[in-house]
C-alpha cells in the first residue's frame, strides 16, 4: 500500500538545476547519501544506469573498509564496473535475501509510483528490489514529476513479438535492444493515466516479461538531490 503521508512539496526548478552538469552533481549527491547506508556484513542489490554510476564508485572507495558485504548486480555491466572497483559480487540465488537495494529510477510521481527500464534491466531490477528488506531509490530532483509519462519500457519474448506488440498497442521495440537476459525491449508510448491500471494492464498481456511500473509498495525511501541537498521521501514499504 501506499503511504498515507503526503510528500514533501518539491521545490520549483531553475535553469541551474537542469544544467547537466549540475544533474551528474545532483546524482553524485544522492548515490553518496545512499552508500552511506551500507554496513558491514550487508547483502546489497545494486542496480543499473548513470546514477548507479556514481554509487558504485562510493561503494568502491570504501571497499577496504566495508567487511563481509556482498553485492548482487542487476545487470552484467553493473557487475564488472563493481567487481573492477574491488566489490564482492554473487548470484542472487547463492545470497538470498537482501538487507537492502539500491537503484535509480526515470520518473518518480507524487504518489511514489516509479518508472524504470531506460536501460533496459527492469525485471532484474524489480527482482532484486523485492528480494530487499529496504529498497531505496536515489533520483537527481529532475526526475520528480506531477504524473507519469510514456515512454514505459517493457521487456517482451521474441517469440511471436508482433502478436504481443498489437495487443499492448502504442508500443515500438527499440532497436537493437535486449534486456540482460537476451529479451527483447519495448516502449509503451501510450496514457499513463493510472499506474496500477495499466501495471496490471502491461502484466496480463501474453508475451510480456515485465514491465518498469514500480509501485509505491515496493519503495522504502526515495532519495532526491538538487540544489538545496538531498531530501528524503518515505515511500510506501512497510
Amino acid at each position: 500500500m501506499a503511504s498515507d503521508r503526503a510528500p514533501e512539496a518539491s521545490p520549483p526548478l531553475s535553469d541551474a538545476d537542469l544544467d547537466p552538469a549540475a544533474i551528474e552533481r545532483f546524482k553524485d549527491a544522492a548515490a553518496r547519501t545512499a552508500a552511506k547506508l551500507v554496513r558491514d556484513g550487508m547483502r546489497v542489490g545494486l542496480g543499473t544506469g548513470s546514477t548507479v554510476a556514481y554509487l558504485l564508485t562510493a561503494l568502491g572507495e570504501r571497499a577496504e573498509e566495508l567487511r563481509g558485504v556482498r553485492c548482487v548486480a542487476t545487470s552484467p555491466a553493473t557487475a564488472a564496473v563493481a567487481r573492477e572497483l574491488g566489490l564482492t559480487v554473487d548470484e542472487l540465488d547463492d545470497v538470498g535475501e537482501l538487507d537492502i537495494a539500491i537503484d535509480g529510477a526515470d520518473q518518480v510521481d507524487p504518489d511514489g509510483w516509479l518508472v524504470k527500464g531506460g536501460g533496459g534491466a527492469h525485471t532484474r531490477e524489480k527482482i532484486v528490489a523485492a528480494s530487499a528488506r529496504r529498497f531505496v531509490v536515489i533520483v537527481s530532483a529532475e526526475k520528480e514529476v506531477a504524473r507519469l509519462g510514456p515512454p514505459v519500457p517493457v521487456e517482451v519474448l521474441r517469440f511471436g513479438v508482433q502478436r504481443t506488440l498489437a495487443a499492448l498497442g502504442d508500443t515500438r521495440l527499440r532497436d537493437a535492444c535486449a534486456s540482460p537476459d537476451g529479451n527483447l525491449i519495448a516502449d509503451y508510448a501510450g496514457p499513463v493515466e493510472d499506474p496500477r491500471t495499466l501495471a496490471e494492464r502491461l502484466s496480463g498481456t501474453p508475451g510480456v516479461v515485465e514491465h518498469g511500473l514500480f509501485a509505491p509498495e515496493m519503495v522504502s525511501e526515495i532519495l532526491i538531490a538538487g540544489a538545496g541537498g538531498v531530501r528524503r521521501r518515505a515511500g510506501g514499504k512497510a
